[in-house]
């Protein structure tokens, strides 16, 4: 899906800088977006996704309420090399100071994001995720299970009401015993066909064979319905439904289709993972967040005595999920395998994904609950630690710039890791999802 451009003009008239402008718009942008014909600015506008200004001029201050009146992003792009010119700044900052925002990207990788981002918010509007759950909360650890909103009925309201992304609910319970059925020469036979590409530790066969299942069904569910974007399941709280975790259908449906996932069925991660992700490029996975501040609640709950002994502890965070960093897909991962599971709440014979991001820079997110507002705090993973017997055999360990001010502002114990510092790029499509951001 491309992003539709309606490219507008003031009031003096189209002139050869103008045409000779639209012209390299359409070439540089000819595998992001599709350049509509003109548009004379205060006139009706085509379907489109966003505005572009393929020149600034100072009709701007004259109309600025033409300006004002635009109910699309307002694109400025007047160079040649895509992107916006020194000249735009004045203009730029007259009409911010107006309360009328611009984007005007200034190098061309920043354009080719936002021509995805522009065409991941309208592929939203189409979009479904699939979750498999019977009863969220009723089953393990029901205590803390029954807190999470994404299972709310209003998150699911909300998520469709702003974004237009619709959540399709099915059987947990009937899709484990599926799975179940599956015969084994079938597994082995995907098996045969991935063997190459997966490090599977020292698993059984029967441990691949009904991680395989899983993802054998999951892919039957993605045939079926070409609008699915993502799909998440209620492993742990309902995990007596099947004898295995979706770790590993997760990892290859990422690889073999980009297909978002959803630990624990978490929507609101899943739709944070597809703004970011599909907008961005950069790598991104979700996994708890153990602030050293929260002391003996965190520790208890991942069975470790105490935090590593670093300098500066208050701001650091100790990030784990299902005993390792969390499900990261192979392309993402400096170190990747399949291991068995860490968890008591899971099957004997379940599995989990043992990997690692590149150590340095790190962004966290997550968007709020009232889905207006994206938290976003950059980092630094500055290794791994290793709690032998515990729920946390490798997590990661991650340098924040204010412990204090995450432990009142953190919007979920679920948050996404992204490599790099993305905040300027972030700070930069937020206005085309109509997010503000909250920086910790």
């Amino acid at each position: 899906m491309k992003a539709r451009l309606a490219p507008v003009y003031f009031k003096s008239g189209r002139d050869d800088d103008y045409q000779r402008q639209l012209n390299n718009l359409r070439s540089l942008l000819a595998e992001d977006a599709e350049v509509l014909e003109p548009t004379a600015l205060g006139a009706p506008l085509p379907e489109a996704d966003a505005v572009v200004f393929p020149q600034m001029l100072g009709d701007a201050f004259s109309q600025l309420e033409a300006i004002r009146a635009i109910p699309l992003p307002r694109l400025v792009i007047t160079s040649e090399f895509g992107t916006m010119s020194m000249w735009d700044w004045e203009i730029r900052s007259y009409l911010r100071s107006e309360g009328v925002e611009t984007i005007a990207p200034y190098n061309i990788e920043q354009t080719h994001k936002i021509m995805r981002a522009l065409a991941v918010k309208r592929q939203l509007q189409q979009a479904k995720f699939l979750v498999f759950q019977d009863n969220p909360g009723a089953g393990f650890q029901a205590s803390i299970f029954k807190r999470f909103y994404w299972w709310e009925d209003e998150c699911t309201r909300r998520m469709f009401e702003k974004f237009g992304i619709q959540i399709v609910k099915k059987s947990f319970q009937e899709m484990g015993a599926a799975a179940r059925q599956i015969p084994d020469a079938e597994a082995e036979a995907v098996w045969d066909a991935w063997r190459d590409r997966l490090n599977l530790g020292h698993i059984s066969e029967r441990q691949r064979n009904s991680a395989l299942k899983v993802y054998i069904a999951l892919k039957r569910e993605l045939d079926g319905d070409p609008h699915i974007q993502g799909m998440g399941i209620n492993c742990l709280n309902e995990s007596h439904f099947s004898d295995t975790t979706p770790c590993l259908a997760w990892n290859m449906l990422y690889e073999e289709r980009g297909l978002i996932w959803g630990c624990e069925a978490d929507t609101v991660s899943m739709l944070t993972k597809t703004i970011l992700h599909k907008s961005l490029g950069a790598p991104i996975m979700m996994t708890n967040m153990y602030p050293f501040l929260m002391g003996q609640a965190a520790l208890k709950h991942e069975r470790i005595s105490n935090f590593p002994d670093i300098p500066d502890p208050d701001d650091h965070l100790l990030v784990a999920h299902c005993g390792y960093l969390g499900v990261l897909p192979q392309s993402f991962s400096t170190e990747w395998a399949l291991r068995s599971k860490v968890l008591a709440i899971v099957d004997d014979n379940a599995t989990a994904i043992d990997a690692r991001l590149p150590e340095g820079a790190i962004t966290l997110a997550k968007l709020q609950p009232t889905f207006d507002t994206l938290t976003v705090v950059e980092g630094t993973l500055e290794g791994y630690a290793q709690y032998p017997g515990s729920d946390c055999v490798n997590g990661g360990v991650i340098k924040i710039p204010d412990g204090h001010k995450l432990m009142d502002r953190l919007s979920s114990h679920h948050m996404l890791l992204m490599t790099g510092h993305n905040l300027v790029d972030i700070q930069m499509i937020a206005g085309i999802f109509g997010l503000k951001l909250e920086v910790l």
